[in-house]
């Protein structure tokens, strides 16, 4: 169950041509690849490309009847792998994954796709997660690009631009014989807007044909002495084809402004934030109409020399506007200009910040900065032209004060937010697992432990504070293995491992537990079970527990790792049980059996099962069937007020309130509107005897005629005990000699 359906949303995707498409940027490029002809596509869903996954797979029987071919991979190198059928067939393939860290994974494969080439288009769609709202580190696809002589588009962020871009995309990978990255920044994958559609093509040439007609170039397989070509043929004769298809097609942009002897080049991507900064700066209007000249450039990767050369003669200085570091395109920018002589100033990380996310503020101090240099008379005040004034006349009014204008905060501003580090969700299932294992380190002391990506790893923040390094999705596993040197050292300590069930089948069932196996570690590994691969969006994996009509799952994690040789296995089918699950992971942290341990730590993902079984309740109560709500609460007159409960919980509905006892001065704990009713919170409570508290109810929603009359039944033996307290307390007011002596 993915963390949106676009079931309905997918129908627009059938329009007939001429129509206008209106919906969200990954909606779009899914239009497009259809537009385009692609033949199968595959990919790793990942922010901020999960959202294109969900959309392929809601859109599958479509792509069906159009003969497209399209599987979610199990990683990014196999998605990459996949763009193999494009090598020997003139068949359009497309990919997927979340930026540098999906690259990353598929580079391998990719370094020798573009090593061999392809005859037909091979599209790599990139979320490039760089900058504000990121949750990785902060890299760049451009160095790979550059390292692999992959052409790399960069489209300004409006839908029709990326609809051309993934045209232009397949067909400069035709026209050159070389894959090309298409780079969807975050806000490119989640604007929204409309473009002009056009037919849906059926692949000009299909799988189905390449099957029955196989092919074999043996020049285009990496081995020597083919390798050695493969190099040469890229700088010689596939660059070239490249620029020339840039050139002619116009894949970049020119607007001409008034202001000729300055000019900015900006990355298609950072148009919108360029273009805003310079409509503050009052250089440009809302339409976009500039009065400095800019260059755009939707192709990233290579730069067009003689492009670049036309857009600087007779200017006296240009601003280079790219973000991150290194800084690439400026660096290119020089050598070309330098080479041929051209007398212009080049700019860049001079005026802008040399790393971070270039917001509007920021691009507009940066541009202030340029054209201040260069052209100051752009920010000189308005002189007034008429007749002279009477000596008797009114001084003229001062000009008035230029707009403040926007600056990000000073580093000592930040200080007066609070924190909101990431947590996890309410109820998430992964909760009781830290506090059950902060409940085993009390009695078996600290252990080092191995993070991973997912939603597991924010047990690195408070209250669990556990993990110390994570390397990579799946790697939790293989960041213990130096770690398995403690049994040669005689260490009184095992490592221990973390890893999401995403992970696992992603990259961690091999490199980990394999390898585990293989070299007999005696580590400790937690693999985190909650169906789905919810850190990306909740899309269904290989050990999912759902029916799922196009995939096969139900595949068990502990006959996986059984299969590969491990020995050591404990499941706890239900995270919740703070109690079992803190024995288990006891258990193997101090068993004498020497080999890898597993403890597979299953419950469903609660995101996932609040959006099954919501919308039941709801559909239940509104047909007037009896619904239970189930409920977790503290009793304020029994809570000590300790809090302890919050230390090893950590849950966002457990927070604070008054006592409403005049001798409790300090707050007790409280549970708020957001329960879901996960337990955790009284589990914790009992495991780690903190103390009884906490309570159960139930909120009966549509009750049966006997249900109402039972409870009409005890609110008015409540009432009447409640009155005959109150009578008492009064009575004791009016005659106090009649209380009971001590």
């Amino acid at each position: 169950m993915a963390e949106r359906s676009f079931a309905r949303e997918v129908e627009q995707l059938r329009v007939p041509a001429g129509s206008t498409f209106r919906g969200e940027g990954i909606l779009a490029v899914t239009k497009a690849l259809l537009e385009a002809g692609v033949g199968y596509v595959t990919g790793y869903q990942g922010s901020p490309i999960s959202h294109l996954m969900d959309v392929l797979a809601d859109a599958q029987p479509l792509l069906e009847e159009m003969g497209v071919y399209f599987e979610p991979a199990a990683s990014e190198a196999g998605a990459a792998a996949a763009l193999s059928a494009s090598v020997h067939y003139p068949v359009r393939g497309a990919v997927t994954w979340k930026s540098t860290v999906g690259t990353n994974v598929a580079s391998d494969a990719l370094a020798n796709l573009a090593s061999g080439g392809v005859t037909g288009g091979a599209l790599v769609i990139v979320g490039e997660d760089y900058g504000e709202g990121s949750s990785i580190m902060q890299e760049r696809t451009h160095g790979f690009a550059m390292k692999s002589q992959m052409w790399l588009l960069d489209p300004r962020p409006n839908l029709p631009s990326i609809v051309k871009a993934v045209h232009d995309g397949f067909e400069l990978s035709e026209a050159s014989n070389t894959p090309v990255f298409l780079q969807l920044r975050i806000r490119s994958c989640h604007l929204h807007g409309s473009f002009v559609t056009s037919e849906n093509r059926r692949p000009g040439f299909s799988l189905k044909q390449a099957l029955e007609q196989p092919r074999r170039d043996l020049d285009r397989i990496v081995l020597p002495p083919a390798s050695f070509l493969h190099e040469k043929e890229k700088v010689t004769r596939r660059w070239p084809a490249a620029v020339r298809f840039i050139e002619q097609r116009g894949l970049n942009e020119f607007f001409d402004g008034d202001i000729e002897h300055i000019g900015v080049i900006v990355l298609g991507g950072l148009y919108n934030n360029t273009v805003r900064a310079l409509q503050r700066l009052g250089l440009a209007d809302l339409w976009g109409g500039t009065r400095v000249p800019l260059y755009v450039l939707n192709v990233a990767y290579p730069l067009v020399d003689e492009e670049v050369l036309r857009f600087c003669r007779g200017k006296r200085a240009v601003c280079m506007v790219e973000e991150g570091q290194p800084d690439y395109l400026e660096q290119n920018l020089h050598a070309i200009v330098r080479r041929r002589g051209v007398d212009v100033a080049v700019h860049g990380k001079d005026v802008l910040p040399p790393s971070g996310d270039y917001t509007v503020a920021v691009i507009e101090a940066g541009l202030r900065q340029f054209v201040e240099r260069h052209h100051p008379a752009a920010f000189a005040p308005a002189v007034a032209l008429g007749m002279p004034r009477r000596a008797d006349a009114e001084p003229a009014s001062a000009q008035p004060p230029a707009p403040a204008q926007a600056q990000a905060p000073a580093a000592s501003d930040w200080s007066l937010l609070p924190q909101r580090p990431p947590g996890l969700c309410v109820g998430c299932p992964e909760r009781p697992i830290f506090s059950s294992y902060k409940l085993v380190e009390r009695e078996l002391g600290e252990h080092h432990v191995s993070a991973d990506i997912g939603c597991h790893l924010f047990s690195i923040m408070p209250p669990f504070s556990i993990g110390a390094t994570t390397m990579g999705y799946g790697l939790g596993a293989s960041s213990a293995s130096a770690f398995n040197a403690g049994k040669l050292l005689a260490a009184g300590k095992r490592a221990v491992a973390f890893m999401g069930d995403g992970g696992f089948w992603h990259n961690g069932l091999a490199s980990g537990i394999g390898n585990a196996v293989f070299n007999q570690h005696d580590n400790v590994f937690v693999i985190v079970d909650n169906n789905y691969s919810a850190a990306t969006g909740g899309q269904d994996i290989l050990s999912s527990r759902a029916q799922n009509p196009h995939r096969s799952t139900m595949h068990a994690i502990e006959q996986a790792v059984r299969g590969v040789g491990v020995q050591w296995v404990r499941t706890v089918q239900r995270t919740y049980d703070v109690a079992r699950m803190r024995d288990v992971l006891r258990e193997a942290l101090s068993t004498d059996y020497k080999g890898p341990k597993v403890v597979i730590a299953q419950s469903e993902c609660m995101l996932n099962r609040q959006r099954r079984e919501r919308p039941r309740k709801a559909a239940a109560i509104r047909e007037g069937r009896r619904t239970l709500h189930e409920r977790f609460g503290v009793d304020a007159a029994v809570c000590s007020g300790d809090h302890a409960c919050m230390r090893v919980s950590g849950c966002p509905s457990l927070t604070l309130a008054p006592s409403g006892d005049a001798l409790k001065p300090d707050p007790v704990a409280h549970v708020d509107e957001q329960c879901v009713a996960c337990g955790h919170c009284g589990e914790v409570a009992d495991a780690a005897i903190l103390c009884p508290s906490f309570y159960r109810a139930y909120k009966v929603h549509n009750p049966g005629a006997w249900e109402a009359r039972w409870r009409r039944a005890q609110a008015a033996l409540v009432g009447w005990l409640q009155r005959r307290a109150r009578a008492r307390r009064m009575r004791l007011e009016l005659y106090p000699a009649e209380a009971p002596k001590s």
